[in-house]
């Protein structure tokens, strides 16, 4: 029922023969899920492999980042699989598309806890993705979220690693403000939970910052004509816009801008932007163009030169190129190393308690993990063509 493939190195050499992209094949399509009971699994932990289900998007828009999202995993997994893997356990990789019906989505972690026998489940998805993975994984398997995302995730289970908005957005609002003289704010979003729940912050810390919000809106996930919403722009004249678009949205949306003229008159800030969005924008359209994240390739440490060297060893120098979002799914299976070996056990009670507060270094350098939240650098850049300079840490 199950379909491996062994994928080759840059260079023709081979993964190590444990390191296998698996996924399931169309015939579990017709399986009966029904009789499968909520917290049950068939020998999960048994077995001598560690088994990762990652939920990774390659359709739809953020399907952008399933490349560059895949080879960051493997890295890691060759990486920690030389050293021995997890705790002994070498870890075997399972793939799955997390893009498309998000009820599909859900039927895909449902049969890859029944039928490949999962034991932990990370993702960089959407975050309407992760409020349904959720319930499949509660009390049964951890999920590691990697990605930036809203903030507050407490359900039992999940560990959520990645930027939120409190100290990606409230920052580099002040500073606009301060140093750009922005006041008025446009705000506009994909229609999910990630950019409902990120504006209602944001609204916030452009209060605390002396802005006004002019305008607001939420675009369906998948929509590539923005000349109304353009026109709603103009007329509010706004010093700044506020990106929460997703994927090959956020690249059209921003095309559409610059070819338009509002790029030189106009601010604009994004929170879920990276190099391989940029890459999409297209050097001609990144004026007055501004992100914050936690990882720019552009970021001059050692920890991030050694990361990018051995991505392009790995993959070769026309390697996907890697960003905030597919670079977090790398930063996952370093966490989890780090988690695991501060337990002593995989076993989720164990597990969970120590990664609450636990320190692992990835290509950001050392992140500290202290009840719950991430605690990481936090950079403001600029477009500059199709690289991002770093104006400074926030």
């Amino acid at each position: 029922m199950r379909s491996t493939v062994n994928f080759p190195a840059a260079g023709g050499s081979a993964f190590p023969p444990s390191l296998l992209f698996r996924n399931l094949s169309s015939a579990t399509d017709d399986l009966d899920l029904s009789t499968i009971k909520p917290g049950s699994s068939r020998r999960r932990g048994a077995h001598s492999k560690l088994r990762v289900g990652n939920f990774l998007t390659f359709s739809g828009s953020p399907g952008i980042w399933g490349p560059s999202a895949t080879n960051s995993v493997l890295l890691a997994i060759s990486e920690i699989n030389k050293r021995g893997g997890i705790l002994g356990r070498e870890i075997e990789l399972s793939v799955y598309d997390s893009g498309g019906a998000i009820e599909e989505v859900v039927r895909r972690a449902e049969r890859a806890l029944a039928f490949d026998e999962v034991d932990l489940i990370m993702g960089s998805h959407i975050s309407a993705v992760r409020v349904a993975l959720r319930k499949v994984t509660r009390n049964r398997i951890p999920y590691i979220y990697t990605p930036v995302y809203e903030g507050g995730e407490r359900t039992p289970g999940v560990m959520a690693i990645g930027e939120t908005p409190r100290w990606q957005s409230r920052p580099s609002i002040h500073w606009l403000s301060d140093f750009k003289k922005a006041s008025r704010w446009y705000l506009i979003g994909s229609d999910y939970v990630w950019p409902w729940q990120s504006h209602r912050a944001v609204k916030r810390y452009i209060a605390e910052a002396g802005g006004q919000v002019v305008g607001e809106e939420f675009v369906p996930v998948g929509e590539d004509n923005h000349e109304a919403h353009l026109a709603r722009i103009r007329a509010a004249r706004p010093d700044v816009v506020l990106i929460s678009l997703i994927g090959t949205d956020s690249i059209t949306f921003n095309r559409a801008f610059a070819e338009c003229g509002l790029a030189a008159t106009t601010l604009r800030f994004a929170g879920a932007m990276d190099e391989t969005v940029l890459l999409g924008i297209g050097a001609e359209n990144t004026e007055n163009l501004f992100c914050a994240s936690g990882y720019f390739t552009c970021v001059g440490s050692r920890a991030n030169d050694e990361f990018l060297s051995r991505y392009r060893a790995m993959f070769g120098p026309h390697a996907p190129p890697i960003g905030s979002v597919s670079q977090s799914n790398y930063e996952g299976l370093r966490f989890l190393e780090a988690a695991a070996n501060r337990a002593g056990s995989l076993s989720m009670g164990p597990l969970l308690a120590a990664a609450r507060n636990v320190i692992y270094a990835g290509a950001r350098g050392p992140i500290t993990i202290r009840g719950g939240r991430a605690e990481m650098p936090m950079y403001l850049a600029e477009a500059n063509g199709l690289d991002f300079k770093v104006i400074k840490t926030i």
